[in-house]
């Protein structure tokens, strides 16, 4: 086509399109009844084991008879356009939040951090828990336990905390867990105008101080409790919050425990802070 066309050698044209001059010159040989046999054979292979490639195909063939290498299945599977379809990764959801890099809370209710733990009761049944902390006081300003929470139910949870203190936090720090990334999340944030903050997929070091408080709690309470119902569970670890507010000292505060700290940063910070 490019010769009749523009007019220009054969050798110029194949340049061109980056072929061989052999292949204008070598007609393709004749396909003999054996090989159209085999072809029919891969191709009823593909829809038999559509999940199959040709190397199972190759023993396949030779299983059933056929004596052939390898290197000729392969050639002829891809004459025939066989090949096993790739499965799309369903990309998933990801939260869309504020973009503000490291950032260090200056005083409280500046920002808020949440991240979930799991336990289990006698029975076997499924402990979920919703821990809730200020990362400037480093205060557990909650640890909801339940047998599921879902995104509605970390709204409440919210609500709950930010009428406690009289406001909702600046910005809200977690993962992309699907209770984080719904809507209703997204849409309480929006009205409490409180900025969400997402840390990257696969990066926990990105929630260093709730990550450490759920290694604390494990360490310290739930690797030494065996609870017999979910009220059980309920009652003790929320004993365990308030005494690890009021009487567990943090080295970052100097020794003092985050309650202690807290009442200390409101008396001695000017009112404007």
């Amino acid at each position: 086509m490019l010769c009749e066309r523009f007019g220009v050698s054969e050798r110029r044209a194949c340049r061109v399109v980056g072929q061989h001059r052999s292949t204008q010159r070598l007609d393709p040989p004749e396909v003999t009844d054996e090989e159209a046999r085999l072809r029919e054979f891969l191709r009823d292979f593909s829809k038999r084991r559509p999940r199959w490639g040709w190397r199972r195909a190759a023993k396949a063939a030779r299983k059933a008879g056929w004596t052939v290498n390898d290197k000729r299945i392969r050639r002829l599977w891809r004459d025939e356009g066989l090949r096993v379809p790739t499965r799309k990764r369903k990309k998933p959801l990801r939260g869309i939040g504020a973009h503000v890099g490291a950032m260090c809370p200056i005083r409280p209710d500046a920002l808020w951090a949440l991240d979930f733990q799991f336990d289990t009761t006698a029975d076997g049944r499924t402990l979920k828990m919703l821990n809730v902390i200020d990362e400037f006081t480093r205060e557990a300003l909650a640890i909801e336990v339940d047998r599921t929470i879902d995104a509605d139910h970390v709204v409440a949870i919210l609500d709950r905390l930010a009428a406690e203190r009289g406001r909702a936090p600046a910005y809200v720090r977690f993962d992309h867990g699907p209770e984080f990334i719904a809507a209703s999340v997204a849409d309480w944030c929006r009205f409490k105008a409180c900025e969400s903050v997402f840390i990257d997929p696969g990066s926990p070091w990105q929630n260093a101080w709730i990550e450490s408080f759920n290694g604390r709690f494990r360490d310290e309470f739930l690797n030494g409790r065996h609870f017999d119902s979910l009220l059980e569970a309920r009652v003790l670890i929320e004993d365990w919050r308030i005494d690890y507010n009021i009487n567990r000292p943090h080295s970052a505060h100097g020794e003092l425990s985050p309650a202690e700290f807290a009442a200390k940063w409101t008396i001695n910070q000017p009112q404007a802070a």
